[in-house]
């Protein structure tokens, strides 16, 4: 069974930016950030996702891919 992997910490680390500035930015708690930074998440809003992009300006396909 595949699995969704996040690249959330790869994506701050070109921005040079903060976990918590992001979630700031986005509007989740940093708690809820982690939970999608380490793929526990068994759900994403769109909204939150076009949210994610715009504060990391970057395309949903930047965020995660996927992994058999």
């Amino acid at each position: 069974m595949g699995r969704i992997i996040f690249h959330i910490d790869v994506m701050l680390a070109k921005r040079k930016m903060k976990a918590g500035d992001l979630a700031e930015k986005v509007g989740i708690t940093p708690a809820n950030l982690s939970i999608l930074k380490t793929g526990k998440a068994r759900a994403v809003r769109i909204a939150t996702l076009e949210k994610l992009c715009q504060a990391l300006d970057c395309q949903p396909g930047d965020l995660f891919s996927y992994e058999e």
